[in-house]
């Protein structure tokens, strides 16, 4: 028998009137590389079936199941609940967004803000043709093009970010990422001057206070830190 683990949630319904904010505790059998995914699942099956958390892949590629485990972002799914020595988990839903009920958050109407805000696709100055093969670029430029495009937008990098929790319309890292992406992508004819226009203020590259959080807490071990100093010299010079 594995040993018994206790996990406490929080337990509110903003959109009922009649709900206030609680936490409940629930004690079930650990179980071989149990991941927070698998004991979230196993008690709204078995114990509580009004808990809302959010789950799609279970693979840390979807970033749905970022939630607050014991004071820090992170990804349930990536989660062993073999971690925590004494078998406590405490949770809580990601700060920043929109709360819809208990660990469960709007995460996706942020993330649709933020790239409209940013302009998050390839501006070109002529038609593309879909008929003709894509224009080449080296090998190190795509390789860095999709080191960015790593990014799950799972809005860890928000949640543990200090400016995101003070300003409101701050892009945050994600949106900075995004931005550097397309900076270096040579099929975007944007210039540095343009860009400019899209985050060269307080909510954007230069509202970053580079405590590091984003970083620390990204699940795909993105540099965010070196592409946002990156940026931020580019929108100086500009």
């Amino acid at each position: 028998m594995g040993r018994e683990i206790t996990i406490t949630a929080l337990k509110y319904n903003p959109s009922d009137k009649n709900s206030k904010p609680t936490f409940a505790e629930y004690k079930l059998e650990e179980t071989p590389g149990m991941t927070l995914y698998i004991a979230l699942t196993k008690i709204k099956s078995t114990i509580d079936h009004d808990l809302s958390s959010d789950f799609v892949c279970r693979a840390g590629i979807c970033g749905a199941c970022g939630m607050i485990i014991n004071g820090k972002p992170r990804l349930a799914c990536k989660t062993l609940t073999s971690e925590f020595e004494d078998g406590k988990i405490k949770l809580l839903p990601l700060p920043t967004f929109k709360l819809i009920k208990d660990l469960s958050v709007d995460s996706g109407t942020w993330m649709k803000n933020m790239s409209l805000r940013v302009n998050s696709w390839i501006v070109a100055n002529e038609e593309t043709d879909i008929s003709k093969v894509e224009k080449p670029i080296e090998p190190e430029v795509a390789q860095e093009v999709f080191e960015l495009d790593r990014c799950i937008e799972c809005g860890l990098c928000v949640a543990s970010c200090s400016t995101a929790i003070m300003r409101e319309d701050f892009v945050g890292a994600v949106g900075l990422n995004r931005v550097a992406r397309f900076q270096i992508d040579p099929h975007d004819t944007r210039t540095d001057e343009d860009f400019y226009e899209l985050i060269g203020d307080d909510d954007g590259i230069f509202g970053c206070m580079s405590l590091l959080a984003c970083e620390d807490h990204c699940p795909k071990e993105l540099s965010l830190q070196s592409k946002i100093a990156y940026m931020r010299r580019k929108m100086v010079k500009a």
